[in-house]
């Protein structure tokens, strides 16, 4: 790990971001020694001295690090300062000072402030190493844009400062051991590289589904709504990870080109086929988990006639190659009846003269609420005859005792090391949005779907189905 003097600035420093997920995860490194910045500078609009704002994420370190060591935390404390100012250079000169070489910028900010504080930074000449410093890096949060256009016009805005090479794109579902796991499950297991393809594969499902509502985030989740939310960013970084081509090398640029010509080859989605492609659901009062639960349009803060989606389910079809003719299904869905997320590849069935109908394997890379991979397979049924059985053969990721890192844990020391293999890359997120335009201006015109909060979503999910193909389960946590 690069060990070179380094200074870790952090826009937003008194937001809910950093208090909740940010800070934590440079604690833990740092009670593991794994964190290599010298110096954390805390930098947010609120007038406070340093004393508060340490007293400030001392409260939030209590209330989400379970292991809270006080003696590591006034090591930790050495290290942070804090300043106080606006997005503009003139501002930003304050913290010449503490930042004599290497730099990252990490912009805790609200998404529609990304490009000011860019360019503020810029003006301010912290986008150009000096001296002796070899980087000078930014990292940005979820949503790149707000459409194909603003993410347009955001890349331009930062592209005019930074270099893509300086960019750090943050999406913490590409953070998780799990999800990296289908990286290195796929390609190290020569087996699975026989199969991964048209000739083997029936289907391929990405579930992300929560019992949760809105959690007091109504303001920012009725203007984006499930498909803005989950879809264009996780689910779709999921999908290229499952459908990519094997890399020659572990190599960030290479995997970014791989992780492209997946977007670029997705079929566009006709506008007046819409609906053979996709659901838009809104839960309307149910039982989750034992507990009535309010309908969508009635939780505070809601206007009564929204017509935002708290579910989506998207199909895609590849046009390569290697997944001609395969279906790629999506979903996403809050207030659904369990917790629950996974990778799921279903193989193609054998002929039905010999065992019978529907019987095919699945290969599930399982997110929560355990994480595990699941091969599903079929075996003969102890007694006489050749009946058959399924049987799962489960592998936990995690033994007992192992190290545990969180998403955010894994891709600061990304940043700090710069890596951008899991960063998605500007033209990623175009083509991500390209994807699903359509689907978002189709859906202006029409109500979404009602669903029963506690069930498994709109039934008119089943509508994206074909032939003997249908939805897994959503299994109880």
């Amino acid at each position: 790990m690069d060990r070179a003097q380094c200074s870790f600035v952090i826009l937003g420093a008194t937001g809910d971001l950093t208090r909740r997920l940010l800070f934590p995860a440079i604690y833990r490194l740092f009670a593991r020694q794994e964190w290599t910045a010298d110096r954390i500078v805390g930098y947010a609009a609120e007038n406070w001295d340093r004393t508060r704002f340490l007293a400030h994420l001392e409260a939030g370190l209590k209330a989400f690090v379970p292991d809270f060591d006080p003696d590591k935390w006034a090591k930790l404390q050495e290290h942070i300062q804090y300043l106080s100012g606006d997005l503009t250079a003139a501002k930003f000169a304050a913290l010449k000072p503490y930042i004599p070489e290497n730099a990252i910028f990490y912009l805790a900010l609200p998404p529609q402030l990304f490009a000011e504080a860019a360019q503020g930074l810029g003006k301010a000449g912290f986008n150009q190493p000096h001296g002796s410093a070899r980087f000078r890096r930014i990292v940005i949060e979820k949503p790149f844009g707000w459409d194909f256009d603003s993410a347009q016009h955001l890349g331009e805005a930062l592209a005019n400062w930074w270099t893509e090479d300086q960019i750090f794109r943050i999406d913490h579902f590409l953070g998780k051991d799990t999800v990296q796991n289908v990286l290195v499950f796929r390609f190290i297991n020569r087996l699975l590289a026989s199969i991964w393809d048209s000739q083997h594969i029936a289907q391929v499902q990405i579930t992300y589904a929560e019992t949760l509502g809105l959690e007091g985030r109504w303001r920012y989740y009725d203007q984006a709504g499930a498909l803005r939310d989950m879809l264009q960013n996780h689910l779709m970084q999921l999908f290229t990870l499952a459908a990519m081509e094997p890399p020659s090398e572990w190599d960030a640029d290479i995997l970014h080109n791989h992780k492209a010509e997946v977007l670029r080859a997705v079929r566009p989605i006709p506008p007046d086929q819409l609906a053979d492609f996709a659901v838009a659901g809104q839960y309307t009062p149910g039982q989750v988990l034992g507990q009535m639960v309010p309908g969508y349009t009635q939780e505070e803060g809601i206007n009564p006639g929204s017509r935002t989606e708290t579910y989506a389910a998207l199909k895609f079809y590849v046009d390569n190659w290697r997944w001609h003719g395969v279906p790629f299904f999506l979903r996403s869905g809050k207030r659904l009846a369990c917790d629950y997320a996974e990778i799921a590849v279903q193989l193609k069935s054998v002929p039905e003269k010999l065992f019978g109908a529907g019987l095919s394997d699945w290969l599930v890379f399982r997110m929560k609420p355990h994480e595990a991979i699941d091969l599903v397979m079929w075996a003969k049924r102890p007694g006489i005859g050749l009946n058959t059985e399924q049987i799962i053969l489960t592998a936990p990721y995690k033994k007992v005792g192992e190290e545990d890192y969180s998403a955010y844990e894994q891709l600061l020391i990304d940043v700090l090391e710069g890596d951008q293999s899991v960063f998605p890359r500007l033209d990623e997120v175009q083509e991500a949005w390209r994807i699903v335009d359509p689907v978002l201006k189709g859906w202006q015109a029409q109500k979404p779907e009602p669903y029963a909060a506690g069930t498994s979503g709109p039934k008119e999910q089943d509508r994206l189905m074909a032939g003997t193909l249908s939805w897994r389960p959503l299994e109880p946590s």
